[in-house]
């Protein structure tokens, strides 16, 4: 009678500790991946909602969200810009100028056709998106001209045409070393910064140009 209670008291122990052992190795890892996927994927909410885009995330090596690109650049600097530029030309020692002044847009920011990505740990966000650039000016249609004719050697319309192309050319150089990429570069690392802090990550950022990379043989977790 003591030996079959015994025996019936150790099954119950061995059954109890490959319950424990189930739920230790299976039960709660599974739990503790799916709330790593939920926040994951509520991080890509989160920064779709303040880019209109929502970048590849992965937890562990598994994709939990493709890159989504809706728009294919993304500015996060606009810069309204003043310029002047002196177009001249010299023919048998008598020089014509034109001078031109106006307003100029600049925006830059990203290139969402290349890969922009986070892969999630515990308590990192490794950020990978492609270097900042400057996305476009467009003129504010407030240019003005003044003309100073050559002795013999007068402005024309074509004058004009090659002036103006000049003008916005010289004004993308200008663009160009401004500091407006640097800024969109800011403004970006900061709302991303805030964005993880929410949710307890740190954030480590890579820049480069590659690609998107797109991973089909991990498929997104539902």
């Amino acid at each position: 009678m003591f030996g079959r209670a015994r025996l019936i008291l150790i099954i119950i122990l061995l059954f109890a500790v490959c319950i424990t052992a189930y739920v230790i190795v299976v039960v709660i890892p599974t739990q503790l991946a799916q709330r790593s996927y939920e926040g994951a994927k509520q991080i890509g909410h989160d920064i779709s909602e303040a880019f209109q885009f929502t970048p590849e995330i992965t937890v562990n090596n598994t994709v939990v969200l493709q890159q989504q690109t809706p728009i294919l650049e993304l500015a996060t600097l606009s810069q309204n810009f003043r310029h002047e530029y002196e177009w001249t030309n010299t023919r048998l020692g008598s020089t014509k100028k034109i001078n031109i002044k106006g307003s100029f847009e600049a925006k830059a920011g990203f290139d969402l056709n290349k890969r922009f990505a986070l892969e999630i740990t515990e308590d990192k966000a490794r950020v990978f998106l492609p270097k900042p650039q400057l996305l476009s000016i467009e003129s504010l249609n407030d240019t003005k001209f003044e003309d100073e004719d050559g002795y013999w050697n007068w402005v024309n319309m074509d004058d004009r045409t090659r002036a103006i192309n000049a003008f916005t050319t010289d004004a993308k150089k200008y663009a160009q070393k401004a500091e407006f990429v640097l800024k969109a570069q800011q403004t970006m690392e900061g709302k991303l910064r805030e964005i993880l802090k929410l949710h307890g990550k740190e954030m480590e950022i890579h820049y480069s140009d590659s690609e998107r990379i797109r991973r089909p043989e991990n498929n997104p977790v539902k």
